[in-house]
């Protein structure tokens, strides 16, 4: 008891010398932080400089940090610490191993540590002849995993530290950090005998063609066959090294390639990785698509449901689930992560399937499951990723099958969060703009847009809860280029200092409220963007992940605001976001790998404008570009090809039945559509032949026939 009231003594007394530096801060900085160190250090034991990273963009247990692999660290610490001192790190791992290079007086330390789940500190000698007043350390990301880091300190080892003394403390003394974009060494080319192929014209046999103009066309349609096959070849190769690292028994692909290469989950194996391998499939490998990828769809389904068609994570080792009990708020997270992030594009692009009838399936089990009580009716979740998900699942699926539940119940999360006392930015102190909460922030505006065409007066109701959200967000959640912070407090203006590769998806809502109400100061706010994408172009967004959701964001913008400086980054960052792929196709060896794929299918149908090739073989060559209304697009192999290019459709109309092509999250954007009932040319501008076709032929595909080294090439347009 003696020793109990001595510590809950010591806490109280800590707690009340911390507060009243937390009432002034100032002194933090000044030199009374000399003062407060020498009247602490009774009570902090050994501990003499600090700082917590609660700035920190990401969190692991609840714990802010840094990754390195994001940023290098800069601490300038205000202490004339001597060689019997040590630094300590509050180092983060997942059961696996970090490492980190440290930079410390001219001497550079190498750092590994890890094997255990969560954070520990972990102790750096200092070396010695450190200057006199202060000294500064550089943290960068090793040649292993990069570490993650929530706090650094120096420490006396002679006097012992208090246990349980990190809440009670200011969360800086004596120490700042400043940080920059980490730019880890490219790896290695992974296809180095394909970058000749990819950037340089290919040799073949080109039809003359008088008009310069038209000459240029061409030219720029040959660019985009070679930027669109390199697509198509990562992206299979992506296909095949995932299908090789499946489970022997099941066939299911692991969460990742390291610490999960035991288990299946819907949140990331099936929602992230699988849908596009499915995609990849269905556009390079129609063998694949119908066998491998539809067997897989069914021993999922099999498998894998544990709460009527709601899936739940499946060990391969147990060859059953991995957790013995049912956690519903985790199988729902699962089912949302999967139907939104996988099925839902999946439907978008191929149209009913089995897969939107698997999309199906989970969401009205959902939503009968749902557990939440609210005064609007029972919803899944009090997430805001969960229900910004579910959002956009609910009012596309509305479109879709004409079904009101879906909107009945998309109308209960709008009216959770816009009428009740949830708005994000009146009612939430932290809105995060990044993933795991850009997804309300589209969902409310799809909401909306349902409600514009089909509800009316329910519209009315949110209009001035949904322009009060995006004015603030645009108000206090950009910087000076127009891209997005991590997160924003919107009661006090405060902001996380980095940005979001998530840029893209806020803005889609943005532009959505837009289209609808005529708010010229949304659209401008997206064209700022796009206009100063260039100056991110040495930017390092961190992972393959990160480049593929910003890009994904550029070009679904770029689609309805042509914006050329757009074009341009685009153009760059695309290589930036391959740059990890290994020969054996694997990217990062994480679930993320699957979004890569994902937004290189979306760039590659961009520059093919839509037009795909039955079969795909990976020496052929298709590409297009628009003037006006006439497309022009070559075509060509290095050895014979036969077979059919497929015309894209209006798939917002004709397979979603939406009422406009609104942007939204991992859509892939139409460009050049054949529309059903209209007439259309196809002329050889060499021979001067043409051809009429109508839309439905064009999409159902042209036959082609190629001679080898010999480019193709022709121009569409709409007849009169």
């Amino acid at each position: 008891m003696v020793n109990r009231a001595k510590a809950l003594w010591l806490k109280k007394a800590i707690n009340v010398l911390f507060g009243l530096v937390v009432v002034m801060p100032a002194m933090v900085h000044s030199g009374a932080s000399w003062v407060f160190a020498q009247e602490a250090s009774a009570s902090l034991g050994g501990l003499k400089a600090w700082m917590y990273f609660v700035q920190g963009e990401e969190r692991y247990g609840g714990t802010p940090y840094y990754w390195l692999g994001r940023f290098n660290l800069q601490l300038n610490i205000r202490y004339p610490a001597s060689s019997s001192e040590v630094l300590e790190l509050l180092w983060g791992a997942k059961n696996d191993q970090r490492e980190a290079v440290l930079q410390i007086g001219g001497q550079q330390i190498r750092l590994s540590a890890g094997g255990y789940d969560g954070f520990r500190w972990q102790r750096v000698p200092l070396p010695r002849g450190l200057p006199a007043e202060d000294f500064s350390v550089d943290i960068r990301a090793g040649e292993g995993k990069p570490a993650f880091l929530a706090a650094v300190r120096v420490v006396d080892p002679s006097v012992p530290v208090p246990e349980d003394i990190d809440g009670s403390l200011p969360r800086e003394h004596l120490i700042t950090l400043s940080f920059e974009p980490a730019r880890p060494a490219a790896p290695p080319e992974a296809f180095p005998e394909k970058r000749s192929f990819w950037d340089q014209p290919f040799p073949a046999i080109r039809p003359r063609v008088a008009e310069p103009e038209v000459q240029a066309a061409f030219l720029e349609a040959e660019l985009h066959a070679r930027q669109a096959n390199e697509q198509w070849f990562r992206c299979r190769k992506f296909l095949e090294g995932w299908v090789n690292e499946a489970d022997p028994a099941t066939g299911l692909i692991p969460r990742n390639l390291s610490t999960d290469r035991d288990i299946w989950n819907a949140a990331d194996a099936a929602a992230d990785n699988y849908p596009f391998m499915v995609l990849t499939a269905a556009l390079t490998s129609p063998e694949l698509f119908a066998g491998k990828m539809r067997e897989l769809l069914e021993t999922e389904t099999r498998l894998t449901c544990r709460l009527d068609r709601l899936p739940d994570t499946w060990s391969f080792s147990r060859q059953g689930f991995r957790s013995e009990q049912i956690d519903l708020s985790a199988i729902i997270f699962g089912a949302s992560e999967y139907t939104k992030d996988g099925l839902l594009p999946l439907t978008e692009y191929l149209g009913p399937s089995p897969w939107s009838d698997r999309l199906l399936g989970i969401l009205d089990d959902i939503w009968k499951h749902a557990p939440i009580e609210t005064p609007f009716g029972r919803i899944p979740s009090e997430n805001v990723e969960i229900n910004g998900e579910q959002l956009q699942v609910l009012c596309r699926m509305f479109w879709m099958t004409g079904e009101t539940k879906y909107l009945d119940w998309a109308i209960r999360l709008g009216d959770y969060y816009l009428l009740g006392g949830n708005h994000p930015t009146r009612n939430m102190e932290r809105v995060r703009l990044r993933d795991h909460g850009c997804e309300i922030i589209s969902g409310l505006s799809e909401l909306y847009l349902a409600t514009h065409f089909a509800r009316p007066e329910k519209k009315a109701t949110y209009r001035e809860a949904v322009h009060a959200m995006y004015d603030r967000i645009l108000e206090i959640g950009r910087d000076r280029r127009g891209m997005l912070y991590n997160w924003i407090n919107p009661q006090t203006g405060e902001h996380d200092a980095n940005i979001c590769d998530t840029w893209g998806y806020n803005y889609n809502g943005i532009y959505t409220v837009y289209l609808l109400d005529g708010r010229a100061d949304y659209r401008d706010a997206v064209r700022h963007a796009l206009r100063h994408l260039p100056e991110l172009t040495e930017y390092h967004w961190g992972s393959a992940d990160e480049y593929a959701d910003s890009i994904e964001g550029a070009i679904n913008l770029y689609n309805r605001e042509p914006v050329e400086e757009a074009r341009q980054w685009i153009d760059s960052e695309i290589r930036d976001m391959w740059r990890p792929q290994r020969p054996d196709g694997i990217i990062e060896g994480w679930h993320g790998d699957g979004n890569s794929a994902r937004t290189a299918i979306m760039y590659a149908l961009w520059k093919t404008q839509g037009i795909t090739a039955q079969p795909w073989r990976e020496d052929l060559l298709l590409g297009a570009t628009r003037r006006g209304e006439k497309l022009f697009v070559v075509l060509s192999a290095s050895s014979p090809w036969e077979g059919k290019i497929c015309f894209d459709k209006p798939r917002h109309r004709q397979q979603m039945r939406l009422p406009i092509d609104y942007p939204r999250i991992n859509q892939f954007p139409e460009w050049f559509t054949a529309e059903p009932g209209r007439a259309y040319s196809i002329l050889d501008p060499s021979t001067g032949k043409k051809q009429s076709f109508s839309g439905e032929d064009l999409q159902r595909g042209i036959p082609m026939t190629l001679e080898p080294m010999k480019e193709l090439r022709f121009v569409v347009q709409v007849q009169p």
